[in-house]
């Protein structure tokens, strides 16, 4: 592979997406490098260039590219969604979806990496913790369109499932990889960006305590940014939480880091 591709930055806009590298990305080679090349893909050509040494059957690949043509309104993230609960009721009930998650989670192409959470999310066979666990793999992954769409895909059950999700979840805010750290509080967002908000965390945000005390100074800029967001969340139905729990933090935690999550926190307060 050219070491220049493989290196490149990015197009800053979809035009300028050279001719060579979108090749690559619609054929499944390479990963996209930045969100003008995640949202340029051809879902089609790549499904067609990839789906059958996965294991989807050619007649199968017709049926998800026929549910990928017809989208009333079609968008990036509807359309991995859609294919990656197509394949689950294509395959919910047959041998080969392991093998499928399998390979989905583990291909080269980012973009085929992001249909795969949706194989743990809609199995209804499956516990919230069987769900969570068995997604580590992509809530780890070093690409960020596959970070984002895993924790979109699990934040319906985490929500239906809150209490044992948060306790799950207050553990993995001590692992070392700060993407499994992010992904705790990112899932739990009360108001979330581009989903559905978590109604008992808009008015209770109590609950998630054991994540929130245990990321209060995280090391890492990614982990703090998120802690913040989620409670500049809280902050719009729950002001007086969160301006209770940074000022204790203020004495409890008196580092650089909480200091930084603080600010990010009380962002909208601040403004009245």
């Amino acid at each position: 592979m050219n070491k220049e591709i493989l290196n490149r930055k990015g197009a800053i806009k979809t035009q300028d997406i050279p001719k060579e590298v979108l090749e690559l990305l619609n054929k499944g080679y390479i990963e996209s490098v930045n969100l003008t090349e995640w949202l340029a893909v051809d879902h089609l050509k790549l499904i067609h260039t990839n789906f059958l040494e996965i294991g989807i059957s050619a007649e199968n690949i017709v049926a998800i590219c026929e549910k990928i043509k017809f989208q009333k309104k079609p968008s990036t993230m509807s359309t991995i969604q859609l294919v990656g609960s197509v394949i689950y009721e294509l395959y919910s009930d047959k041998t080969e979806i392991n093998s499928i998650f399998n390979k989905l989670s583990s291909h080269i192409s980012d973009t085929i990496r992001c249909y795969a959470p949706y194989l743990k999310s809609l199995n209804d066979k499956l516990s919230i913790n069987e769900k969570l666990n068995q997604s580590k793999k992509l809530v780890a992954d070093t690409h960020f369109g596959v970070r984002e769409v895993v924790w979109m895909a699990l934040r319906p059950e985490i929500d239906s499932n809150l209490e044992r999700s948060i306790n799950i979840l207050s553990s993995w805010t001590k692992n070392r990889d700060e993407n499994i750290r992010r992904f705790t509080t990112e899932s739990t967002r009360p108001r979330g960006v581009w989903c559905k908000h978590i109604e008992k965390l808009k008015e209770t945000p109590e609950v998630a305590l054991p994540i929130l005390e245990n990321l209060k100074s995280d090391t890492s800029n990614y982990v703090q940014n998120s802690v913040g967001n989620w409670l500049n969340d809280a902050s719009k139905t729950r002001p007086d939480f969160v301006i209770g729990l940074c000022e204790k933090w203020k004495i409890d935690s008196p580092t650089k880091e909480t200091q930084k999550i603080i600010k990010r926190a009380k962002r909208t307060i601040d403004k009245k």
